[in-house]
């Protein structure tokens, strides 16, 4: 459930308390503010919150919203990410979690924040295509991307901007681990087969360093997961 009440953008004052303290706390932009969607956008990177806790990513947005048939006059872009982050985590997609998010109108302008904890040990598929891997390394790689995108598509969920830049996987040894970023654009589809072309002609076009071995691989592994039961459970 999203914090914002009413289309007025008024937020209890409990939560009002917390979006302060997020909106306004120190911390590196890794994204520099930028005008998207009509608004401005940006990242930062903000200090653990405790020893032993995971850094954080606080999403600060003004006037960044999207509209759809449900929303014609416009909808904080923040608000479908965190949507679509809890999508993500029923189906089993590996995705940041969520600490907060929310959205207020400020002087008229919408305001949102979004704040996911750090994937620690993560790199994205384009930085670890640049770095040295074995083959095997690289099928448990592409195998596991089959599988988070297969469970992704199979609850009939578009990524939306499915770049390797928004891809990042973790190795340990031969076992390989693989999240999902930036999820500002995905939605649900009524068509599963609508989902997995988008997405897939995306990554095709935005694959950066896999080579074409690679992909004829994983594409193969994407479609021998096909009607299995994992899959199938999510399925229209």
């Amino acid at each position: 459930m999203s914090a914002v009440i009413s289309a007025q953008g008024r937020l209890p004052s409990f939560i009002q308390a917390r979006f302060e303290r997020w909106w306004y706390m120190d911390g590196e932009w890794v994204e520099e503010p930028n005008q998207r969607r009509g608004g401005q956008s940006g990242v930062k990177l903000l200090p653990a919150q405790g020893r032993g806790q995971p850094r954080l990513y606080s999403k600060r947005q003004a006037g960044h919203i999207y509209r759809s048939w449900l929303h014609p006059l416009g909808r904080p872009t923040v608000l479908r990410e965190e949507e679509a982050l809890r999508a993500c985590e029923q189906l089993l997609v590996p995705v940041p979690k969520l600490v907060f998010c929310a959205a207020r109108r400020e002087q008229g302008r919408w305001q949102g924040l979004l704040v996911t904890e750090e994937l620690s040990g993560y790199v994205s598929l384009g930085q670890w295509y640049a770095g040295t891997a074995t083959a095997t390394q690289r099928r448990a790689v592409l195998q596991q991307l089959a599988v988070v995108l297969r469970r992704l598509h199979g609850g009939r969920r578009q990524h939306g901007c499915l770049y390797a830049k928004h891809i990042y996987v973790r190795v340990n040894g031969d076992h390989a681990e693989v999240a999902l970023l930036d999820l500002e654009k995905s939605r649900r589809r009524l068509l599963r087969s609508r989902a997995v072309r988008h997405d897939l002609d995306q990554l095709r076009r935005r694959r950066e360093g896999m080579p074409e071995s690679d992909w004829q691989y994983f594409l193969g592994c994407y479609h021998s997961l096909q009607g299995r039961t994992g899959d199938s459970r999510h399925a229209a």
